[in-house]
């Protein structure tokens, strides 16, 4: 089965609190952390049978050369990142090449992207490894989404490889998911659901410890929403 190449592209951040463009200015640096959700994806792809890219537009921009590479590109956003993501949809869909989108806002509001391919919906641990089999056959479905929440632990350690790490401020990691609250202007509970489940220290140990074998000796941000929930 011939190579696939996967183009894993993080859309922009409009000037907002979620781009810090201006805070950025300070000290030097394209973006606060990277998207972490990708990196994550990013380890679930099996080690052979696909190259893979990364774009994050915050840092880079997506060229049409990145686009001719790829045989499908991959897009995980918040809904703050909608706007970009619509536009690399559009660019994607010029070049014919597919877009197949994840993260809390194709989760929150899947019924609204018409202009993706392909939805894989939620936690994606149970349901990644299905629709790479399906691509690599051509039989892809347009969504996939797996309602029981994974354990965890079946996570993969972030490719952080992919990065230049010389241009975040921090780096990003993740010890728990889901959280029992229920605060009006956040949707975790939608994409992680109420019931806190956490890694386990030999997996975070693993993570830290990648990171430092790539060299890095700045900031770690853990994103959790509810650290001690």
């Amino acid at each position: 089965m011939p190579q696939k190449n996967a183009l894993l592209v993080s859309p922009e951040f409009p000037t907002s609190y979620w781009g810090y463009q201006h805070a950025l200015e300070f000290v030097d640096k394209k973006s606060v952390m990277p998207p972490l959700g990708l990196l994550t994806v990013a380890g679930m792809f099996p080690e052979e049978g696909f190259n893979l890219r990364l774009v994050d537009m915050n840092v880079d921009p997506l060229t049409d050369a990145d686009i001719e590479w790829a045989d499908a590109v991959f897009t995980s956003t918040m809904i703050v990142q909608q706007q970009s993501l619509i536009d690399v949809a559009a660019r994607c869909k010029e070049a014919g090449t597919p877009v197949v989108a994840g993260g809390p806002h194709p989760t929150s509001f899947s019924d609204e992207l018409e202009h993706v391919d392909h939805l894989v919906l939620g936690e994606v641990e149970n349901s990644f490894a299905d629709f790479l089999s399906d691509w690599q056959q051509g039989t892809a479905q347009r969504i996939y989404d797996v309602p029981p929440k994974p354990n965890v632990s079946d996570a993969p350690v972030p490719r952080y490889d992919l990065l230049n790490m010389e241009a975040y401020d921090s780096m990003a990691s993740q010890f728990s998911r889901g959280c029992p609250f229920d605060c009006e202007f956040c949707d975790i509970t939608k994409l992680f659901g109420r019931v806190p489940r956490t890694k386990d220290s030999v997996q975070m140990l693993a993570e830290f410890d990648t990171l430092y074998e790539l060299g890095w000796r700045g900031g770690l941000f853990l994103v959790d929403d509810n650290f001690i929930g």
